[in-house]
């Protein structure tokens, strides 16, 4: 099984519970993730965003400074500004934040349902989902240096051949390159690879 058919198992099974949607910060670095996915209501982002929630949400506090997992009723006394009971009116009334990794590279994540609280149970198995999760995404420490230049000639916009041509090396050789390049990079196809090694800051 590839790594991105692990991640998609591993989110399948929190979607199927977080019912009302999560999100997931993966790999904080200069206070932004390397990779970030959500299934929260639009309507929902738009308004967090618009109101600048990131800044007073607890769950967002508490998970840049301690790892482990928490319910949000948890964390409602740390909640000054109303962050949980705005998100209520979005169906989000119940939740579990989650947070994992060293400070320099924090991964944090929050689930939520709108019917009740998870379990015990629903919440040490997200939280050993989200570890996997941390664990599938961790960028590799660097690429090396024929990768890298094979990554960059293909993101500038040459072809194939024009950038074997450009390294002097064969086309062959180039597409290998990039092979590995991808499979280092956990991508299923050369944009993606591109784009994650941008996010990595590895080109």
């Amino acid at each position: 099984m590839t790594i991105n058919s692990k991640i998609d198992l591993e989110i399948s099974q929190l979607r199927r519970m977080a019912t009302a949607g999560y999100f997931l910060g993966l790999h904080v670095r200069f206070t932004s993730p390397l990779i970030t996915m959500q299934s929260y209501r639009e309507d929902w982002i738009e308004y967090y965003t618009e109101k600048g929630y990131v800044i007073y949400d607890p769950t967002i506090r508490w998970a840049l400074s301690e790892t482990g997992h928490r319910r949000w009723s948890d964390l409602a006394e740390q909640d000054s500004r109303g962050v949980f009971a705005t998100a209520a009116q979005f169906d989000l009334r119940f939740g579990v934040t989650c947070s994992w990794g060293t400070r320099e590279s924090r991964s944090l994540g929050s689930f939520a349902r709108s019917d009740r609280e998870f379990t015990d149970r629903e919440v040490e198995l997200i939280f050993s989902l989200f570890q996997r999760l941390h664990e599938l995404t961790q960028p590799p420490q660097e690429l090396t240096q024929p990768q890298i230049e094979a990554l960059r000639c293909i993101a500038g916009g040459d072809r194939h051949a024009a950038a074997a041509m450009k390294l002097g090396i064969s086309e062959s050789a180039l597409k290998a390159r990039i092979a590995s390049a991808r499979q280092r990079l956990g991508a299923r196809t050369t944009a993606e690879a591109i784009q994650r090694a941008k996010e990595y800051r590895l080109i």
